[in-house]
């Protein structure tokens, strides 16, 4: 079966198309956003990528890059690649996490740049479910995981960059969580990135 998730990106961030067999589709899309009386500002759609999903800036062009998997092997000898790689972290009612290209567990992260790359700034927030952002280990650390939250998280304003937001199919992103999240993180199922890469402009109007 397949579902569709589309997400809303920032300035030149990305869009995620999680597919899943169980099957999520992330796109990026520019939207005007108005939560709490806060309008959120008007920003242009500059790639589109996917993964596909098995249940059992620098920021940009990172992430970009690592869903095609087109820079090849790191400096750890690992591939620069989403595909095949676990969301090693699914936190009950808090986030999804992923993206460790190195052990799979969250002790690893490599950026295109030869290992963590500054932060960009904190503009956008994470004022609701479904924000985009990439996971740290502190300031300046930025690699190649990533999370998804399942609900807002102010506290992690000014900690970590976010780059976009689901903003169809987040019944996807809930399944997730309640199939194999746990309090700890640690997943009760696997859930692995079985196919990732960039979805080409002219196919867009595709994915709506």
């Amino acid at each position: 079966m397949r579902r569709e998730m589309s997400i809303l990106v920032q300035p030149r961030c990305l869009l995620l198309f999680i597919a899943l067999s169980i099957f999520l589709i992330f796109a990026f899309s520019g939207a005007k956003r108005e939560e709490e009386n806060t309008v959120e500002e008007e920003h242009e759609i500059t790639q589109r990528v996917y993964l596909d999903v098995d249940i059992d800036g620098q920021r940009m062009e990172n992430f970009r890059a690592l869903c095609t998997g087109e820079k090849g092997k790191g400096a750890n000898g690992k591939a620069l690649h989403y595909k095949g790689t676990p969301l090693h972290r699914i936190v009950s009612g808090f986030v999804i996490q992923g993206g460790d290209i190195i052990h799979g567990d969250g002790r690893g992260r490599e950026s295109l740049y030869g290992g963590s790359f500054p932060d960009e700034n904190f503009k956008i927030k994470h004022s609701h479910a479904g924000v985009v952002s990439m996971a740290n280990t502190g300031r300046d650390s930025n690699g190649s995981q990533f999370f998804i939250t399942t609900v807002k998280a102010s506290w992690l304003d000014g900690e970590h960059v976010v780059f976009g937001k689901v903003i169809q199919g987040m019944d996807v992103v809930y399944m997730i969580e309640g199939g194999a999240g746990t309090y700890s993180g640690k997943p009760r199922k696997q859930v692995i990135i079985a196919e990732s890469g960039e979805i080409p402009k002219s196919k867009w109007d595709d994915e709506k």
